[in-house]
């Protein structure tokens, strides 16, 4: 049946849903690329919270859904800012994610990395104070058996005078781990607290100093997470890598072209769009396996129109729409989010995220997800 859907001037335009779904199977580890979904969690619809409450998560169902990730051959990065970190998610709930999800992942045989913060710091310290905040989560993590992502931190961002600090937080931190670990460099258009980050707002005077902390480790990095939405910086800084570290994309405007390659080197992921993508993006990937650029990109390159719906400004609400399309492809019962963030976009954004996502073949029962979202255009007075 027709859907009329609101466009971002208020107005309604017919929409014929899809009838069938693409037909994607679960299967093995990827052999050139290595690929991390950043997953959501979701929320107990049940529990009485408000925005200001800590995080009620459906567990059960928050699993479920890594589960639906490592069944397709994807690695799962957890507790990251898709996870809504620092956005609805606070430490307590983040070390229980953890936990959990390590634990999951060890039965499941999935393999997993998981993001180590300062987040349980409510206010701009001292150094020391930064430097045991992350000591107590990285402790968290390696005591599950999880690999360690260092996280950009807005504590830091606030404490440290210039590059020295960082060069000082960071040395520190890199000669602690047991095994190497992920650095991650989130630009501030995810988060603004952490303009500035590595001690400039220069981004190449930044760069200079990202590098000059993995030159003095690189046997304790494994690689770097790269989430400026700039594609031509991230090959730049792939190519200045010291051998052996990897450089795993989190742009999610230029992904594509970015995991193929060029002549001189690719980008491996660790990726927010592989949450609804997943599936998708593991036969993507598959394909480039077996040598296939063109076929992995002919796969892809049509799901960049929805990611950068999705990553829109302001960029860190994606999440919202990440979830309103697990809700619709059935992974979750409901549309409700840790912190209420499932207001953080409007209909006119929920309904072309949609028809995006369905023209795709994204949606493994079609009928269900078009269900959803009729309910959804109702409950906005929107009738059907």
């Amino acid at each position: 049946m027709t859907l009329h859907l609101p466009d971002a001037h208020g107005a309604l335009r017919a929409y014929e849903p899809r009838a069938e779904p693409l037909s994607l199977a679960g299967g093995s580890a990827f052999t050139s690329r290595t690929v991390f979904s950043a997953a959501h969690v979701v929320a107990d619809p049940y529990a009485d919270t408000t925005p200001d409450s800590p995080a009620a998560v459906d567990w059960d169902a928050t699993l479920a859904f890594r589960r639906h990730l490592w069944s397709h051959g994807l690695g799962v990065a957890e507790a990251m800012d898709t996870a809504q970190r620092g956005m609805g998610l606070d430490w307590a709930g983040a070390a229980e994610l953890i936990r959990r999800s390590a634990a999951e992942a060890k039965s499941a045989g999935g393999r997993i990395a998981c993001g180590v913060g300062t987040d349980q710091l409510t206010a701009a310290g001292t150094l020391a104070e930064v430097r045991a905040a992350y000591e107590e989560q990285l402790a968290v993590v390696e005591e599950s058996g999880a690999q360690a992502i260092l996280m950009a931190s807005r504590a830091l961002a606030a404490t440290a005078q210039g590059p020295d600090d960082y060069l000082e937080v960071y040395g520190h931190l890199l000669r602690q781990p047991a095994e190497p670990v992920i650095l991650h460099w989130l630009g501030p258009m995810f988060d603004p607290a952490l303009e500035g980050y590595w001690g400039s707002s220069d981004l190449d005077a930044a760069t200079d100093t990202f590098l000059e902390v993995i030159a003095a480790h690189p046997d304790k990095v494994d690689g770097i997470k790269v989430s400026l939405l700039d594609a031509q910086r991230e090959i730049e800084l792939r190519r200045r890598l010291p051998q052996g570290v990897r450089c795993y994309t989190g742009d999610d405007f230029n992904y594509p072209e970015l995991i193929a390659g060029d002549d001189q080197g690719f980008s491996h992921a660790l990726l927010g769009i592989f949450d609804p993508l997943g599936p998708l993006a593991a036969e993507a990937v598959r394909v480039l396996d077996t040598g296939n650029t063109d076929g992995f990109r002919a796969l892809l390159d049509p799901t960049v129109e929805l990611s950068r719906h999705l990553f829109q400004t302001p960029t860190r609400y994606y999440k919202t729409g990440v979830v309103l399309l697990a809700w619709l492809a059935g992974h979750q019962s409901h549309f409700t989010m840790v912190g209420g963030l499932q207001s953080a976009r409007s209909l006119p954004h929920f309904a072309r995220a949609y028809e995006l996502a369905d023209g795709l073949g994204l949606f493994p029962d079609p009928k269900l997800a078009e269900e959803r979202m009729r309910n959804l255009l109702n409950l906005y007075g929107v009738n059907q």
